[in-house]
Order: C-alpha cells, then structure tokens, then sequence
C-alpha cells in the first residue's frame, strides 16, 4: 500500500499542475474564480484518473474485468465528489473570510482533500478483488 500511496502523491503533484494551470488561465480570462475552480478540479480529476488506471492501481485495472468508463463514473461520482466539494467550500472560506490569493487557497484544499481521495480510490474505485472461480485476492 505505501508504493500505492507514493504512486498516488506523485499522480497528485502533476494533477496538482494541471489544476492550478486550468485555473489560472480561467481566473485569466475573467471566469469567477469559485467557476474556475470547480473546472479545474475536473480537468485534475479526468488527469488522475488516466495515470491511477495506468501507473498508480495498473495491476488492480489490468486484472479487473470492470470497465474503465465504470471506474471513471466511480472515480467522478467518489474522488471527484469529494474534490470538487472540498475545493469549493475551502477555496470560499480562504478567499473570502481570510483574504488568502487564489492559487494558494487552491493549493490548500487539494492538500486538505488528498488523503480522503487516496481511501476511497484504494478501498472502493480501484479496490483489490477476489478472482471468480478461486476465491483468490489480487492486488
């Protein structure tokens, strides 16, 4: 679980990338700032989701027989949710109660949100399944 859990930060740091990215260029061109969150937090979503399928949970997805758009709606409908969620509410409150610029604020909350994301992708997304006819677990 720990290479899992480094796998998943590193993952993480490029979303992160991506995220602040987005939502720069969106504050850029004049979107409000809580409506750029929530698209950026989409696009970090749609990123990690490719490289958890690919890197971080590669041998879960390769010997599941679920389908990656399921794992997809799973992956948007759990990490997402929590996510976009979290951004939001943490990015109102230090923006506008604390006065905290926009891109820290957003750095914050994906830090906040990132260990409840790697519980749900590890234990319910991709988690490890028993083969069919043996009874046994893969990881």
């Amino acid at each position: 679980m720990m290479a899992r859990w480094l796998k998943f930060n590193a993952t993480g740091i490029l979303g992160v990338g991506v995220q602040l990215t987005v939502l720069q260029l969106l504050k850029h061109h004049g979107l409000n700032y809580l409506l750029a969150t929530a698209l950026a937090v989409e696009a970090a979503i749609l990123h990690n989701f490719i490289w958890h399928e690919r890197f971080t949970w590669r041998i879960r997805t390769r010997l599941d027989p679920k389908s990656p758009l399921k794992r997809l709606l799973h992956f948007n409908l759990s990490n997402g949710a929590v996510s976009l969620v979290g951004n939001l509410l943490l990015m109102k409150m230090l923006v506008e109660w604390f006065g905290v610029p926009v891109l820290p604020a957003n750095l914050c909350a994906i830090v906040a949100c990132s260990t409840l994301n790697f519980a749900i992708a590890e234990f319910f997304v991709f988690a490890a399944r028993r083969k069919q006819n043996d009874g046994e677990l893969f990881v």
